[in-house]
């Protein structure tokens, strides 16, 4: 009974911890949230609807200040995470990539001597890349699963105009019956215009979070209708038509380039798992390749065909829709 009472004072306490930790962690959340409306309903219309389509004015900027724009990592990290729909920082993913460098290290020294100068380059950058794979795959289902129910949104839409609503009842209408990812990005869409943002910068910062083609025909489409006038619902339902073709034709493509990217698997993995196999039934037999300089140098050419192979195969069966 004595030694159950610190074990119960411990989890109580852990507890409490665990429930101020979670509450003060929302309460920061929704701070963010709410300064980032505030700042875009701030912001200044001017920069929205010429980068809707195509940012014209690069090609007159310097060279040497579109060069340090593509070096701004964090930024683009950032953007990366937030198209994700994950709650990270760019510094919590960096860390992350750190932490698998250092993992990778240690598991190279764990393997035998004879294979560690390649395990020790080969095995940190592996692990090390893991987090920024892990966002890049978030980031194309998220984009992907919105894509699928950006046509039905849109025809929610004009149905809805139809029926005599406005614009932003509209919005606000299909960001509250839509599910994830669609309706938190309407939402905020939703949010920043009703706290005073100009449509314009509402629907950049969407093109920003979701950069698909069909979300900037979306927007062009309603920044064209309410500078000339025009039917937005009938717009609308003509481009949930063209998307919903798309995928239909999508479809097809998909079908009839699956011998294509069956066969990139087969022997993207095959050579892998078959010097995996060897190393773990006969470590001996591949060590020759290492310790003879001409097995290293096959070692290399083998790893750069592989590499060139993949990425020929990938370009043959990518066809865009």
């Amino acid at each position: 009974m004595v030694a159950t009472l610190p074990l119960f004072l411990f989890m109580m306490t852990w507890v409490l911890l665990s429930v101020a930790l979670g509450l003060k962690f929302y309460e920061w959340w929704r701070k963010r949230e709410l300064s980032a409306m505030l700042r875009t309903a701030a912001a200044d219309p001017s920069a929205g609807p010429t980068k809707l389509l195509r940012d014209l004015a690069t090609g007159r900027r310097a060279q040497l200040d579109v060069w340090l724009e593509r070096l701004a990592i964090l930024e683009k990290l950032e953007a990366l995470i937030r198209q994700a729909g994950l709650e990270w920082t760019p510094g919590g993913v960096l860390l992350l990539a750190a932490a698998g460098i250092v993992a990778g290290v240690i598991l190279s020294m764990l393997l035998p001597a004879a294979y560690w100068p390649w395990t020790a380059v080969v095995l940190p950058a592996m692990l090390g890349w893991l987090p920024f794979v892990y966002l890049r795959r978030k980031r194309n289902k998220r984009l992907a699963a919105f894509e699928e129910q950006f046509a039905d949104a849109l025809d929610f839409m004009a149905r809805s105009m139809r029926a005599g609503h406005a614009f932003t009842i509209s919005l606000k209408m299909v960001s509250e019956d839509l599910p994830e990812p669609l309706g938190l990005e309407f939402r905020t869409l939703f949010n920043e215009q009703n706290l005073g943002a100009p449509l314009e910068v509402a629907l950049f910062n969407l093109t920003a979070r979701v950069p698909l083609l069909d979300v900037r025909f979306f927007s062009s489409a309603v920044m064209l209708q309410k500078q000339t006038g025009g039917n937005l619902g009938e717009i609308l339902t003509r481009l949930a038509f063209v998307i919903r073709e798309r995928f239909r034709l999508r479809g097809q493509v998909k079908a009839a380039s699956a011998h294509g990217r069956t066969t990139a698997a087969v022997l993207s993995v095959l050579p892998v798992a078959t010097t995996i196999l060897m190393l773990l039934v006969s470590p001996g037999y591949l060590q020759t390749l290492v310790v003879d300089k001409d097995g290293r140098w096959l070692i290399v050419g083998a790893i750069a065909g592989q590499l060139v192979g993949q990425w020929t195969i990938r370009r043959i069966i990518r066809i865009k829709v």
